[in-house]
């Protein structure tokens, strides 16, 4: 065969180069975007797609007149890079886990044919090879494929040295810290490693799909949206995904369930290693993991927003919510001032765009506090916690000085701080409002002044107990994310974190045993509290969501099993809070889920640890175990993971197991 005249060559060249400039900058135009509504976005978005699917189509039909006229393999890297990129932008705005898939299957071509291998000195090409192992983190993360990262990190880490020693200036000193960043991350959230995934499983919770009456319910409301928003001094972190809300976002999100999960393959190429399919608009109407399953609910991800865009997602969503439908706002946030403006997580640009990342208050009757004894109830603050005033009373929203939360790093309010009074315009569309903070009793006075709609309120508690360090803070997103949060999101793992007790080293089998028990555990009171003739209307319309009703489930375990601990027990500041009030069902010594606790205690060999006021009461200090518990001054030592009951039994059996002790550059183009 002839070779190609010259003209035909520089005539595909320019083609080529034409259209990966109009890509480009289409590319460039979605970052313009605000990470919240789809409508401009929406239609952009396919516009891109499309430019990159002829673009991707173009480079592999003339792949070797093109790399006869200079072309080289990183510059088709960032191309199946940026597609990517799209793919993972498109997931965080739709929250379909298909698109997660299909942005993985790029990068993993990516990595597998080597494309940025060989940068040689060339610091540009260098960085785009780390930020691309930075974003591919990310993603893996996100689709809980555990053994890549652990891969990806290790490559990532020896590729961060090789710059550093080849590379003198602010990015070496800001890779390491990514690296510092990734490494703490893994870290923090290693009792995941080995548990069940934190997405809602139909295979592992088949008995939790909710069954209330429409006479029960009245109008019953789907979970339709999300906002995920947190902000600590130093949280753990990586890229613009905070440790809080990327459990809390998993726990949003179904598990593909067996059979039904297909994700497209990849085809290898040829032997010029053409590189993943060719691309096309259909495609975005394929491979759905399963077709039983209704989607998931949209998440906006605000990493370290001011109150003025937090306001403006939260407005955006309940503009965009339909009647039938209810809205969850979750913040992780501190009531006290920070210490200092944030400069830490230097490898991070704030980039408001994930293109380019990888990137006091008086007890009320909705507190159900029946395990705190009036006597013993301390209207103070213990030493060491972050409320830095006393809790408002009367029916006037509290000023600065004594509720609200920190989202900046400034001591002056301005943009920064969250009075509870700014998300009153909000509740005439259906909320369900979560607040992980040492100052959450200041959002109680929201319950009774809504504007159209009852909200429902979960609340953190304000402390914890004392541990060998002196913290008393119920924060604990310096290393492993907040207690309460973890409750909300891996309630076994938590539990195991409150009892010190490492899951990793119980005998084969105990874990699934456990975990089975909770599933059980929660399908049950689930049927309880939905057959209950006084649960209040705000409850009952939203126990027909799978998610909101496990959410709800797992809020009761976790204020009963401090309830019952000895460590929280009689301290309404250990407590966490609800609004409404949840019937007597779902009380903190309920019958259910004193049973379900005193199982998992009795198995994990801490019944010592809990005091029980029920049937189990005669037990209390009775079970011999096999080996002492630490107690939970270990917790921020203890890698603990969760565990099922596989029989399905409730008998009162007393085998115990001893617990044991354990101790951005990347936003770049």
């Amino acid at each position: 065969m002839a070779p190609p005249t010259p003209s035909a060559s520089v005539s595909v060249s320019e083609e080529y180069r034409i259209l990966v400039d109009k890509s480009y900058s289409k590319f460039s135009r979605l970052r313009e975007f605000p990470p919240f509504g789809r409508n401009k976005w929406d239609t952009y978005y396919h516009k891109a797609f499309q430019v990159y699917s002829k673009l991707w189509k173009f480079q592999q039909e003339n792949r070797q007149k093109l790399v006869e006229t200079g072309l080289k393999r990183w510059e088709i890297g960032e191309i199946a890079s940026r597609i990517g990129q799209l793919y993972y932008n498109y997931y965080l705005r739709t929250s379909d886990s298909k698109f997660l898939s299909e942005s993985y299957i790029f990068y993993e071509a990516i990595m597998s044919r080597e494309y940025f291998k060989d940068t040689g000195k060339d610091t540009t090409l260098a960085n785009k090879q780390l930020r691309f192992y930075a974003r591919f983190i990310v993603i893996c993360l996100l689709l809980n494929r555990r053994e890549m990262v652990h891969h990806l990190v290790r490559q990532f880490r020896v590729l961060v040295d090789d710059y550093c020693h080849s590379f003198q200036g602010n990015d070496s000193k800001e890779w390491k810290l990514v690296v510092q960043e990734i490494m703490r991350f893994m870290k923090a959230d290693a009792p995941c490693d080995t548990s069940r995934p934190l997405r809602y499983s139909v295979l592992l919770d088949p008995a939790i799909l909710p069954e209330v009456s429409s006479a029960e319910s009245g109008k019953s409301l789907r979970l339709q949206d999300a906002i995920l928003a947190s902000y600590y001094h130093n949280e753990v972190k990586f890229s613009e995904l905070t440790l809080d809300t990327f459990r809390m976002l998993q726990s949003l999100e179904w598990e593909p369930s067996g059979t039904l999960y297909r994700t497209k393959t990849v085809d290898t190429g040829s032997a010029s290693g053409n590189g993943p399919t060719s691309l096309n608009k259909g495609s975005l109407q394929l491979q759905i993991p399963d077709p039983s399953l209704p989607p998931n609910p949209h998440k906006y991800i605000l990493y370290r927003p001011t109150v003025p865009q937090l306001l403006l997602a939260l407005a955006t969503a309940c503009e965009e919510l339909s009647s039938d439908s209810i809205l969850l706002l979750y913040i992780s946030a501190s009531g006290k001032p920070p210490r200092s403006s944030h400069t830490g997580n230097a490898g991070a640009s704030g980039s408001d765009s994930h293109l380019d990342s990888p990137t006091e208050a008086p007890k009320t009757s909705g507190s159900h506090d029946s395990c705190i004894e009036p006597a013993q109830e301390q209207n103070g603050v213990l030493p060491g916690s972050h409320i830095s005033s006393p809790r408002s009373t009367g029916d006037v929203v509290p000023g600065i000085n004594s509720g609200g939360l920190w989202l900046g790093g400034k001591r002056s309010a301005g943009i920064n701080f969250l009075y509870p009074s700014d998300l009153l315009p909000f509740t005439r569309r259906p909320l369900v409002i979560v607040i992980d903070s040492d100052n959450s009793p200041a959002f109680e006075v929201i319950s009774g002044q809504e504007r159209g709609e009852s909200a429902a309120l979960l609340l953190s508690p304000t402390l914890q107990p004392v541990d060998d360090r002196g913290s008393t803070a119920t924060s604990s997103s310096a290393n492993g994310g907040n207690l309460f949060s973890f409750f909300l999101t891996a309630p076994l793992l938590a539990f195991c974190r409150v009892i010190g007790v490492n899951s990793s080293t119980l005998p084969p089998g105990v874990y699934e045993q456990l975990e089975k028990l909770v599933s059980q555990l929660s399908s049950q009171w689930g049927d309880h509290l939905a057959s209950s003739s006084t649960i209040h209307f705000t409850w009952s319309r939203i126990l027909n969501d799978s998610f909101l009703r496990q959410l709800i489930f797992r809020f009761a375990f976790c204020r009963s099993t401090f309830c019952l601990h000895t460590l929280f027990r009689n301290k309404q500041e250990y407590i966490p809070r609800c609004l409404p009030v949840l019937p007597e069902e779902a009380s903190p010594t309920s019958k259910i889920l004193e049973t379900g606790i005193f199982k998992l205690a009795t198995r994990l060999g801490v019944i010592d640890q809990f005091v029980f006021t029920g049937p189990n009461a005669h037990t209390n200090g009775a079970v011999k175990v096999k080996a002492q518990s630490p107690p939970l001054s270990a917790r921020s030592q203890a890698t603990s993971t969760g565990g099922d009951i596989s029989d399905g039994s409730w008998s009162d059996s007393s085998e115990v197991v001893g617990g044991t002790k354990t101790g951005s550059v990347i936003e770049g183009r």
